[in-house]
């Protein structure tokens, strides 16, 4: 348990100095500069140190520490509420970012920027979590180093099915944001963290349960097993099919791309009850006769 109760501090301190960072940020730079850059580089690399120590206690600690995933699975629940709690706005995830754009709630060049942020943030949460696990505090950590030259790929099934995979957990997340964005926080970000859980325990066994590029391409592109081109499929297209695919169902049609909805008739949201109806068209004949009685009783020019 003590090799557990160090990774709980490490998700402890990577959520307060990323908090601090949130913080420092919004009062020095602009609002832009601050939502584009700042808030997903602190997202990102939140999201990626908590994943790979996460990822660790996964595969060490099930055989090197006597817990089984149940202890991960709530520890990933626990820290994707504090994510979806302190992320301020943050997606930490190119798919969201691109939905943004396609539904053009978000320009080319702000996309861009939270995109670079993004692979920014991953980059750097891989870098400084490589090293503080070659600190060596727990003996997680020095087996994880040992095994870190060796790593493998984590697509053990054949390839279609791990794009197919990595598609439907993107598919089923994007379709529950995309459901939740306009409810209040304490009720989205559980319902999400929630969906995640979930997505992990049934995805993990067959890709690791990535359904984030970014996130996938810090910590798995560099391990043997896979080529480069492989790993583009499952982990890029992949979620990249599945947000389409979640986009094109939940809104019959793509904004960005074109404004005729090709699943659903464009038909009011709001309805006239059928005896106001009635009403109106007994009403609209009523005053139509009074201007025809009118018009009668005027002398002619």
């Amino acid at each position: 348990m003590a090799g557990l109760n160090v990774s709980i501090a490490f998700f402890s301190l990577v959520v307060g100095v990323c908090q601090v960072l949130r913080q420092l940020s919004k009062r020095l730079l602009s609002p832009g500069a601050y939502g584009c850059l700042a808030r997903e580089f602190a997202g990102s690399l939140q999201l990626c140190m908590s994943c790979l120590e996460l990822r660790m206690l996964l595969e060490i600690g099930l055989w090197g520490g006597g817990f089984g995933p149940d202890v991960v699975l709530t520890l990933l629940f626990l820290l994707f509420v504090v994510h979806g709690a302190s992320f301020d706005g943050a997606s930490a995830n190119p798919t969201i970012s691109l939905q943004e754009f396609l539904l053009l709630e978000s320009n080319l060049t702000a996309t861009a920027a939270k995109l670079l942020a993004q692979g920014v943030g991953m980059g750097m949460g891989w870098a400084v979590t490589k090293l503080y696990w070659s600190w060596e505090l727990t003996h997680f950590h020095l087996i994880q180093n040992l095994i870190a030259s060796e790593c493998s790929s984590s697509i053990h099934t054949s390839l279609h099915h791990a794009a197919f995979v990595e598609g439907t957990c993107s598919f089923f997340f994007h379709l529950v944001l995309l459901k939740l964005c306009q409810s209040h926080l304490m009720y989205r970000v559980p319902a999400l963290a929630a969906t995640v859980t979930f997505l992990t325990y049934t995805a993990v066994p067959f890709t690791g349960a990535f359904f984030n590029p970014a996130l996938a391409a810090a910590t798995t592109f560099h391990c043997s097993g896979s080529s480069f081109w492989d790993y583009i499929q499952v982990y890029w297209l992949g979620p990249l099919t599945g947000m389409l695919a979640a986009l094109l169902l939940y809104q019959g049609n793509i904004p960005r791309l074109f404004q005729k909805n090709l699943l659903y008739s464009q038909k009011s949201k709001y309805k006239i009850p059928k005896a106001r109806m009635v009403a109106q068209v007994e009403g609209d004949k009523v005053q139509q006769k009074r201007k025809g009685e009118k018009s009668n009783s005027e002398p002619c020019a």
